[in-house]
């Protein structure tokens, strides 16, 4: 994978309110931490590839290794939601880092001697990285100020990509110089980065938070019904993502994209790169194309406000169908790198806004366990999209499928786009997004 119309004063805005975000000590602290964790995520199966490539791992245990990772991922999500709105989301942050810091180095003492050491190590690992992302969605609410969040948004998702391409080669370049285990250990330093560099979230009662009906407590924790279950906390959590059709239709949209658009991309991409193209050019130009496009969409929403900021998300999170429709047919490799250029471009004119209206609609204490509903639906069924859509290919044939995915991709931000309150991912009347836009809150 929200507040109130006015601009509401949160920790690390005070009077710097129109200063650039990142100069903004507060705000630049929890994007050094968000910037070491990403890279710490991209650069993990880069370098347990590398212990493939040196055979201390074998392909076997590489997949078992990463299907850890993500079993701990999708474990922590949910329980990481509870935890960050009943507690600190700064303490949740910290253990999650020291969890996966820690995890790092047993994945080196494991390699070559225990493989179901490094694959509890790797599920630990995993469950750190999952439980810091709806913490990170819930913090980053409490440091910046209403008015400032999608240009913050922005620059957490720029960190994103920018460690999707800096992780992998980094860690290639370290490796000229270092071992794998040595790599391990660098990783788990990384985490040490993202568990004590990000400063404290405002007091209960000050983040700035929307509510509605919901009633907005602050950041300290959630405050429905003090020593409740888990089951029931994140019920709660479930509740409040119901009280906003806008967040239903909009997490149905992101998950049928990701469940068929980057399923494609996954295994179809590849397939078509080495079987109609016979280079790996095609597959290397695409993935990077979409990255360059993503980092232009970044900021280009850091700063663009449309008018009805929900159906502009929407439309770009269907230009990722230009994805698989470019796979249709044998077309030029510069067409195919185009089309994901776009996709990139679209997912961020997406991602940003989306952040942005859930830290200012979802009641504030219930605001991480949304979070971690989203995570968990829309990277919780990925798996499932990249399980079956080889079989697909086998039993259909590559294009019909690819068809398929493309017209998910099409379709389901459009279904998104009829639900009204999906015009400004907001509640309120239409009205009021001016009257925002008056007092300076972002849209």
């Amino acid at each position: 994978m929200p507040t109130s119309p006015a601009p509401t004063t949160t920790r690390g805005a005070g009077s710097g309110g129109r200063r650039p975000i990142l100069l903004d000590v507060a705000f630049l602290r929890l994007w050094t931490g968000a910037t070491a964790s990403g890279l710490a995520t991209w650069a993990l199966p880069f370098v347990l590839g590398l212990a493939v490539l040196d055979r201390t791992l074998g392909a076997t245990d590489l997949g078992l290794l990463l299907a850890a990772r993500t079993i701990g991922f999708l474990a922590a999500v949910p329980v990481a939601g509870v935890l960050a709105d009943r507690h600190s989301r700064r303490k949740v942050v910290l253990w999650a880092g020291l969890a996966s810091g820690a995890a790092a180095p047993v994945l080196a003492a494991g390699l070559g001697r225990s493989v179901p050491l490094m694959a509890a190590a790797a599920a630990v690992a995993g469950a750190g990285q999952g439980a810091c992302r709806p913490a990170y969605q819930a913090l980053t609410a409490e440091v910046v100020d209403a008015g400032r969040r999608q240009q913050a948004n922005a620059a957490m998702t720029l960190a994103v990509r920018v460690t999707t391409l800096v992780g992998p080669s980094l860690a290639a370049l370290l490796a000229v110089f270092l071992d794998t285990a040595a790599l391990l250990v660098g990783i788990g330093l990384l985490w040490l980065v993202a568990a004590f560099v990000p400063g404290r979230g405002a007091r209960p009662g000050v983040t700035g938070g929307a509510g509605g009906e919901g009633g907005a407590v602050g950041a300290g924790g959630a405050k429905d019904a003090p020593g409740t279950s888990f089951l029931a906390d994140f019920g709660e959590g479930v509740r409040e993502a119901r009280r906003h059709p806008w967040f239903i239709a909009g997490l149905g949209a992101l998950t049928a994209v990701i469940a068929t658009g980057y399923s494609a991309t996954g295994v179809a991409l590849p397939l078509v790169s080495r079987d109609e193209y016979g280079t790996e050019v095609v597959l290397a130009g695409a993935m990077t194309a979409y990255t360059a496009g993503a980092l232009a969409g970044a900021l280009l929403i850091a700063r663009w406000r449309p008018r009805s900021p929900g159906r502009a998300a929407l439309a770009g999170l269907a230009a990722y169908g230009f994805a698989p429709l470019s796979l249709v047919l044998p077309v030029h490799p510069a067409v195919v790198m185009a089309a994901y250029a776009v996709a990139g471009v679209g997912i961020e004119l997406f991602n940003v806004p989306w952040f942005t209206a859930a830290q200012r609609e979802v009641a504030p204490d219930r605001l991480a366990r949304v979070s971690s509903l989203d995570f968990l639906l829309s990277y919780g069924l990925a798996p499932l999209g990249l399980a079956l859509i080889a079989p697909a290919i086998e039993a259909f044939g590559a294009a019909p499928v690819l068809v398929a995915c493309a017209f998910t991709c099409f379709a389901a931000p459009a279904a998104a786009a009829l639900v009204p309150s999906s015009r400004g991912f907001s509640h309120r009347p239409a009205a009021e997004p001016a009257q925002a836009r008056a007092t300076g809150a972002t849209r």
